[in-house]
């Protein structure tokens, strides 16, 4: 069985987790799917738009408990496998924002723990209604210290360190307020609302979206001048982009740009 399935329409690349009688974990095998197929699109300018998402009841349970606990008890009481987990965890977490495509994530059912780390790294996400998010580890004891990094930025910190220390779960509506989501839609129209928002943006220039994408996560972490040094840099750049040259002179006559990149 393959961990995860690769189904492209048109621009937009969907990603679906494949381990649904397990609410789709974050196992050895799922991050190292994740990674080898995240290299491929990276390099694929065919794709202007990811979709990740869960097969089953759910989007993701977060990480194997199962294989947590086998390498606990086998490799000098888990120190070199917890440490090697995390460090591939967060890699490919960190592949998520290096992506020049933009990544959205389709939520349905469950987001728990390492599977709302997930939503959170994803540059947009889309939720059925009823949805339930929740960093809930230090239910079990365990702190969602890594989880806890993407989570901290996306929603204020004082909402953040709530959920993190109580465990408790937030359904869509309420993910949707403290900015961990963009749109909650109906369970039957999930799809089909994830999908507009794709097709809106595989529909812009390619080139402007991966440049921009970049951009946005280089300036969230400078100070203030230094990011509208940095910006404005880039789009000097971007304006002596031919495609942009014929994107404004097409909305200055009024008519379709005739773009000759992907």
């Amino acid at each position: 069985m393959s961990h995860l399935l690769r189904d492209d329409k048109g621009a937009v690349a969907h990603l679906t987790l494949n381990a649904p009688e397990r609410l789709n974990p974050l196992s050895d095998a799922m991050i190292a799917a994740l990674v080898e197929e995240f290299d491929r699109i990276a390099n694929d300018r065919s794709v202007r738009v990811v979709v990740l998402k869960g097969a089953g009841r759910a989007f993701c349970a977060g990480h194997d408990l199962k294989e947590m606990t086998a390498a606990r008890e086998t490799q000098d009481k888990g120190r070199a496998a917890f440490k090697d987990l995390f460090d591939r965890c967060a890699e490919m977490m960190q592949k998520v924002i290096h992506l020049p495509q933009p990544v959205i994530a389709e939520v349905h059912g469950l987001a728990a723990a390492a599977g709302c780390q997930l939503v959170a790294s994803c540059d947009m996400a889309v939720a059925a209604e009823g949805t339930k998010f929740g960093v809930n580890g230090v239910n079990i004891g365990l702190f969602c210290s890594t989880p806890m990094v993407a989570l901290s930025r996306n929603i204020p910190r004082k909402h953040a360190f709530e959920m993190l220390t109580t465990g408790a779960f937030v359904e869509a509506a309420r993910a949707q307020e403290l900015g961990l989501i963009n749109r909650v839609a109906p369970a039957n129209a999930l799809s089909e609302t994830t999908d507009e928002l794709a097709q809106t943006v595989a529909a812009k220039l390619g080139s402007a979206v991966r440049t921009g994408k970049e951009a946005f996560y280089r300036q969230i972490e400078l100070p203030l001048a230094e990011a509208y040094e940095y910006t404005g840099a880039v789009m000097v750049e971007n304006m002596l982009d031919r495609d942009t040259e014929e994107g404004i002179k097409a909305f200055l006559e009024k008519r379709t740009p005739a773009w000759s990149q992907e």
